[in-house]
């Protein structure tokens, strides 16, 4: 039995969730589940989370993650993900931009803040595009241009929502997958499991309808998948691949808040536990830090 104080925060208690309290309580660790949605921090002071080495963040709601996730790191809580992780990872323009600082091959890409610069990327990359959302997930408002009408329509759409979120227009070249793509999940800084994702339809989102086959995690996978952990500081995180026929492996997104429901029985790895137990190790370095009084240390 660990003695070390963790916090699940969340605001809705999903098939995961459930699956880390137990995971939590199989290595004898009593959790705190938190509702992000009931807590109020005045930035002085820590409230119930002062009790905790550690908390982790499970909520679906990114602007949760991002408020409660600073004010208690600005405390000396850890957070996990931290909320830089949290910051590069939840924006594709931010993880992209990590990405290419780190030299790890991803689809070409194009931004832009004005329709007709948006329309001209377009063109430069050569049809069909994929225009997405900076900030989404589950594949939601993610559209494939096959051609200059279909762009136009999409741009001038997005650019009349009149949202401060439509006015970026992230454009990214389309990867003739071979009807599948990757998904590989990293835990404390170790590449533990990998799925295929097969869909009929071009996104192959589990969300949207894709089943999930294991994977062999090759040495080549690996590599790039720490990389990746590496580039955007992340604890822990699920990578998505493409297997290009041209270039080979690009990372197309990464996330921080993963789902694995659907994960563990195919690749056969109890994902819930290889979590946990990296919680209860960043915990248990916060108390080594503490009781050496090495309070400046990031653990």
């Amino acid at each position: 039995m660990s003695d070390a104080t963790i916090a699940i925060l969340h605001t809705r208690i999903r098939t995961e969730e459930r699956l880390l309290i137990e995971a939590f309580d199989h290595l004898g660790v009593q959790v705190d589940v938190v509702d992000a949605r009931d807590v109020a921090l005045d930035g002085r002071s820590l409230g119930r989370f002062a009790a905790h080495d550690v908390v982790l963040d499970r909520t679906v709601s990114l602007a949760a993650s991002q408020t409660v996730g600073r004010v208690l790191e600005s405390m000396g809580i850890r957070f996990v993900n931290r909320c830089r992780a949290i910051d590069r990872c939840s924006d594709k323009l931010r993880t992209n931009v990590a990405l290419n600082a780190a030299g790890i091959p991803t689809p070409e890409m194009r931004v832009a803040v004005g329709a007709s610069a948006a329309l001209e990327a377009a063109e430069d990359l050569g049809y069909p595009v994929v225009l997405k959302p900076t900030i989404g997930s589950w594949g939601r408002l993610v559209a494939r241009a096959n051609d200059r009408d279909a762009a136009e329509a999409i741009i001038e759409h997005r650019a009349m929502l009149g949202s401060a979120a439509q006015q970026v227009f992230y454009i990214q070249e389309h990867v003739e997958k071979p009807g599948r793509d990757l998904r590989l999940f990293v835990v404390g800084g170790e590449t533990i499991a990998g799925i295929a994702r097969m869909s009929d339809h071009w996104v192959t989102n589990t969300a949207r309808g894709a089943s999930a086959s294991g994977y062999e995690i090759t040495p080549e996978l690996d590599r790039l998948c720490r990389g990746v952990s590496e580039a955007v500081g992340a604890d822990i995180c699920a990578v998505d691949l493409f297997e290009c026929p041209r270039r080979g492996l690009l990372v197309n997104e990464v996330n921080h808040s993963l789902e694995f429901r659907n994960s563990i029985e195919p690749t056969g790895v109890d994902i819930p536990l290889r979590i946990a137990e990296n919680v209860v190790s960043i915990a248990q370095g916060r108390q080594a830090i503490v009781s050496s009084g090495q309070i400046g240390v990031s653990v």
